[in-house]
């Protein structure tokens, strides 16, 4: 009897797509060094070898987490040395095992491996018997089925009938999958061995009988191709001799003369040759000679080595990006950056620019604006929703309706291989079991890789190096990191409403009046009137809401001038109602008043900033925490981080010790329907806290935002340009931040700075001493606490 579970060190062998069966002989080549070394020793040891498979074929140098746990132990029948340091051996398979540690030692891979016992005789029943006819059975009809196995192998198993040798032969000896053959390997029940096995012959004797009738109809097939092609080869002949010229000649002329007339590289200009080669065998009307011709089509079709002279004029451009918009000094300033450079170092490549900002604000009009500027063809690529990574490398041209990808098809319709390419959306792609277009997009936007770029349909190089990409993005959040380090990131920032107001009179109106056949003298909009437009029916960081408004106001005024025959039109702020209807928007309204419990918050949206009340409220209960408005992970941790604090400083707070057990406590946030986010609410959550246990109200005109620690510190945010626009436009005049955000306040517009007043705070106790009002008449707020005064130059005092 065979001694059980002993475990050996012995040298191992990886195997791509072979699997070695105990008690059968097979040879093999190796080629990889360390399964070379690994023979070597065995032989000078005289030991036996592990053969284990690989878990993916692809792994040059497997290690342990890349091989089955179990294998076959092996003994070495012949080794011959091959030209080309191959080397072919001849196994025999002594026993399975287990692999339970592998390392690299010696220059090949060394395995500690469990022998697994070799299972016992089985009893012969009625059961075992019918399994074993059934697996005869199914073996010889898979050998008349297949013509590369020899019927001979029959007799070698029709002489046995121990059910695991059986299995272990046909596995061996017939092509499967590995993952099958190491399913039956990993057997170690005979009769469940060879239950498994006889279902895997069942289905590839399926497989091997629809190969057959799929043969046959081929066969078939090309028989009638073949006719054809004879038939037409013979017209040719008739055709010729009757001096008759056939079309399809004058086309293989032309492709010829195309391709060599192409300014691409000699090794594209080959690759097509061969395409049109294959082509002209093809038989007139076969469906694999349509898939030849749309591919040198498309190939043809695509501008090799056309190019567009650049207009490097900075002092051109930047009229051009002045009269085309308003603001954006920053965003302009670095456009004429990159023509200034370009000026200098034409063969500069790699500069990718991102513009990233709110929707409205103008994103894909700078881009238009700067192919203007430069006099470079426009093609525009829309990314959001694209889930699919053969949109942007495109389809294998073997498939019905292959197509290049996005990038290539935009080329194309470019016309040049130097275009200004815009790609939008760029923080909207998705991905699925289709792919990753993100990544894809990696080998486009990567200058070190983009001058080779190969589609899947085209199958040949195609250089991008020279396409100026500028993509757009509402935020950064969701682009993924690989994809954004190539990317230089241009933040177009909110506008002001006076800045809306001067793009509204230099731009907007103008356009619409033009789009609406209105002139000059039939159409006069007041400053005051574009002004009420802005605060009283938008509520925006960019401008495209107002464009709709003043397309509203024009489509009245020209239903007016053609039904009442008026020459003109004056629209005011007082006519405005009468026209858009009643106001959507009453920031005047608000109350400033001060409430227990509701704190004016600042948050930062994809489309700017928003003023976000946080209300608390306190009643008799048990200590339980109610969270509501649909809150996200972070602003639930900032609620308990808040209650926390307040637990922890209560004496100090003036709040009752024991208020987290004889309290319920409710934090809600309005709008319930839409999701927040974000870690700048701890300060707003903590104050309406407070303001609820302690019953002191808080200051109604002033909004704060800012994270808080469990000691109380105050940690800086992000989006302080967007969230003080929010209060300016809200009403609200005193706003504190946290101090380690006073050097973003340079960033801030000059008109919100000198409307605001800022309050640098750097714990929650100076939150609450200017937040909180004392008990006085609501008409009689306390006054704001001194403080260091600080601000960016050039404006007024922001601290008193």
């Amino acid at each position: 009897m065979a001694e059980e579970n002993t475990i050996t060190t012995m040298p191992a062998l990886a195997l791509r797509g072979l699997t070695v069966f105990p008690n059968m002989l097979l040879h093999f080549d190796v080629s990889r060094e360390s399964s070379v070394h690994a023979l070597d020793k065995a032989m000078s040891d005289n030991s036996s070898v592990f053969l284990v498979s690989q878990r993916n074929l692809s792994v040059e140098e497997p290690g342990e987490k890349d091989l089955f746990s179990i294998g076959t132990i092996c003994t070495i029948r012949q080794l011959l040395r091959m030209p080309g340091d191959n080397v072919r051996v001849m196994v025999e398979g002594v026993s399975r095992g287990r692999l339970l540690e592998l390392s690299a030692a010696d220059a090949c891979l060394t395995a500690q491996v469990e022998t697994l016992p070799a299972s016992q005789p089985v009893r012969q029943t009625a059961r075992t018997e019918a399994l074993v006819r059934t697996a005869y059975g199914l073996f010889e009809h898979y050998v008349e089925l297949s013509p590369r196995l020899n019927s001979d192998l029959l007799l070698s198993i029709l002489s046995s009938d121990d059910p695991g040798y059986i299995a272990d032969y046909i596995a061996q000896n017939i092509p499967m999958r590995t993952e099958d053959k190491q399913a039956i390997l990993e057997e170690t029940n005979p009769v469940r061995r060879l239950s498994r096995l006889s279902q895997f012959l069942r289905r590839e004797t399926e497989v091997l009988e629809l190969e057959q009738d799929i043969e046959s109809k081929v066969r078939q097939q090309v028989a009638g191709t073949q006719r054809d092609f004879v038939l037409r080869e013979q017209l040719k002949v008739i055709q010729s001799e009757l001096g008759e010229t056939g079309g399809g000649d004058d086309e293989m002329a032309e492709y010829h003369s195309r391709i060599d007339a192409m300014q691409a590289p000699e090794e594209t200009r080959e690759k097509l040759r061969k395409e049109l080669s294959r082509l002209e065998k093809q038989p007139f009307g076969s469906a694999e000679g349509a898939v030849l011709r749309g591919y040198l089509d498309a190939c043809l079709d695509l501008p090799w080595g056309k190019k567009t002279r650049d207009r490097l004029d900075v002092e051109a451009a930047r009229k051009s990006l002045d009269a085309d918009h308003y603001g954006l000094s920053k965003v302009k300033e670095r456009v004429l950056e990159f023509l200034a450079v370009k000026q200098l170092a034409p063969d500069l490549k790699g500069q990718i620019l991102c513009l990233v900002g709110p929707p409205g604000v103008g994103k894909t009009s700078v881009a238009m604006s700067v192919a203007k500027a430069t006099r470079r063809k426009l093609t525009r690529v829309s990314l959001g929703g694209v889930h699919d990574e053969a949109e942007i490398r495109g389809h294998r041209k073997t498939y019905v309706g292959a197509m290049p990808g996005r990038i290539i098809a935009a080329v194309q319709q470019a016309g040049t291989c130097n275009p200004l390419m815009v790609l939008d959306e760029i923080d909207k792609l998705g991905s699925d079991q289709r792919g990753d277009p993100a990544s894809a997009l990696l080998e486009v936007l990567d200058p070190e890789q983009n001058s080779t770029f190969r589609d899947h349909f085209l199958e040949i190089p195609f250089d991008l190096s020279e396409v100026l990409f500028i993509t757009t993005a509402n935020t950064t959040e969701t682009i993924p990191r690989p994809l954004l380090d190539r990317m230089e990131i241009i933040e177009l920032p909110s506008y002001t409403d006076e800045e809306k107001l001067q793009i509204a009179r230099r731009h907007l109106l103008p356009k619409e009046m033009k789009r609406h056949g209105l002139r000059k003298t039939q159409l006069r909009i007041t400053d005051e009137a574009i002004r009420a437009v802005i605060a009283g029916y938008t509520k925006e960081s960019g401008v495209r809401v107002l464009e709709r408004e003043l397309a509203s106001l024009c489509r009245k005024a020209a239903m007016r001038i053609v039904s009442t025959g008026v020459k003109s039109v004056s629209i005011t702020e007082k006519g405005l109602e009468e026209l858009l209807g009643p106001r959507k928007f009453r920031p005047e309204l608000r109350s400033h008043a001060p409430r227990v419990g509701v704190v004016n918050g600042l948050a930062w949206t994809s489309v700017g900033g928003e003023l976000l009340e946080a209300e608390a409220n306190v009643v008799p209960g048990s200590g339980k925490l109610e969270l509501t408005g649909n809150l996200g992970d972070v602003m639930k941790e900032s609620c308990r981080t808040a209650l926390s604090y307040i637990r922890a400083h209560a004496d100090t707070l003036g709040v009752e010790a024991d208020f987290y057990k004889t309290k319920d406590i409710h934090v809600h946030f309005p709008e319930g329907a839409v999701p927040k986010d974000g870690p700048s609410a701890g300060v707003a959550v903590t104050t309406a806290l407070v303001s609820a246990l302690t019953g002191i109200p808080v200051r109604g005109d002033v909004a704060m935002t800012g994270e808080v620690t469990l000691q109380g510190r105050v940690l800086a945010i992000g989006g302080l340009r967007e969230k003080t626009m929010a209060a300016l436009r809200e009403g609200i005049r005193t706003v504190l931040i946290p101090a380690d955000n006073l050097p973003d306040l340079e960033e801030i517009d000059p008109a919100v700075r000198a409307a605001l007043r800022f309050v640098p705070v750097r714990d929650a106790d100076g939150v609450l001493a200017n937040a909180l009002a004392v008990s006085k008449p609501e008409t009689e707020l306390s006054p704001m606490p001194e403080t260091a005064a600080c601000g960016p130059k050039g404006g007024r005092a922001l601290i008193q």
